[in-house]
């Protein structure tokens, strides 16, 4: 059963839509529940800094409590920023086709509903931060300006992928900080590696509004590039790989760990091969794909760690 209030690049027939109680419907969507990529790529550089973490201190596996805790936070979080996002950008939501009927701009929610919303949903986002050392926790607060400016950015620059990319791959910091209480330059590089995974995702992402973003004059790297966007494209994820592999070899990463980054390398390569500028539909699917690109490296951080225990990497 569809939504017929969803936006239109929600998932179908998603559980916000066929069992959620009408009156949370519109809370569930503006902290994107039906939109479950927004968090999943907010977790991944968590994921991968608490694995690579394992295998520079030898490890077998991540520490389980952190994943969880990690998982709880990027869903909490990622939902509070959203919500932020719609309150900052409720007058622009209203003239764009994909945001029109998002809860704000559409009247289903008031500001004041959404503050007290995302008041909640920090709440849960703190509550999981002090579960953590001081230095991961003090790490996780410095974070705290780049969310709350990220939705201004677009106003003023051609390139609010960029500062994307510093709030959604914060994580790629806080795993490691949660493990050693430090960081190193290893997270440095994966963070940096994230930062430009992030644009260039992002970019496919922007292609789907740049029409409506030429009419009402927002910035984005989409616009920016233009018919350059598969050659800027290819440019990040390749600066992405690099990084994530000088990241691999500080942490003394094993051949699992090269092997699931030359895996997410071909990943990106057909993301780049197969864009389309003027093709919506291909855009969200591709940018949705990243899903995949986040467990493949995950997965050979994992496997790393594991072998190496078992004397095999």
């Amino acid at each position: 059963m569809s939504d017929p209030t969803a936006t239109i690049d929600a998932v179908r027939d998603h559980w916000v839509a066929r069992i959620a109680p009408d009156w949370a419907k519109p809370y569930l969507r503006m902290a994107r529940m039906d939109r479950p990529i927004g968090w999943r790529l907010l977790l991944a550089p968590c994921w991968w800094s608490t694995a690579l973490a394992a295998v520079a201190a030898g490890a077998a596996y991540p520490n389980p409590w952190h994943i969880v805790l990690f998982l709880i936070g990027a869903i909490s979080m990622r939902g509070a920023g959203c919500v932020w996002n719609d309150i900052v950008d409720r007058d622009i939501d209203a003239k764009v086709e994909r945001t029109r009927k998002r809860p704000i701009p559409s009247g289903q929610v008031t500001v004041l509903q959404a503050g007290a919303f995302m008041a909640g949903l920090c709440l849960i986002g703190l509550l999981v931060l002090l579960q953590f050392n001081w230095f991961a926790v003090a790490v996780g607060f410095a974070s705290v300006a780049i969310v709350l400016i990220y939705p201004l950015m677009k106003r003023v620059t051609w390139w609010p992928q960029f500062v994307l990319g510093l709030a959604f791959n914060w994580g790629a910091l806080m795993g490691w900080a949660a493990t050693f209480g430090s960081l190193s330059w290893a997270p440095l590089a994966l963070y940096v590696g994230g930062i430009a995974w992030t644009i260039g995702y992002d970019t496919i992402y922007a292609h789907q509004d740049i029409a409506d973003d030429e009419l009402i004059g927002v910035h984005s790297t989409a616009r920016l590039f233009g018919d350059r966007t598969r050659e800027m494209i290819a440019v990040f994820y390749a600066v992405a790989t690099a990084f994530f592999g000088v990241a691999f070899f500080l942490a003394g990463a094993g051949w699992p760990a090269w092997l699931g980054l030359a895996a997410g390398a071909g990943h990106m390569a057909w993301q780049v091969v197969t864009f389309r500028y003027d093709d919506p539909a291909r855009c969200l699917m591709l940018f949705r794909a990243n899903r995949g690109y986040g467990w493949i490296l995950f997965l050979g951080l994992v496997a790393d760690a594991a072998f190496r225990a078992m004397g095999w990497a």
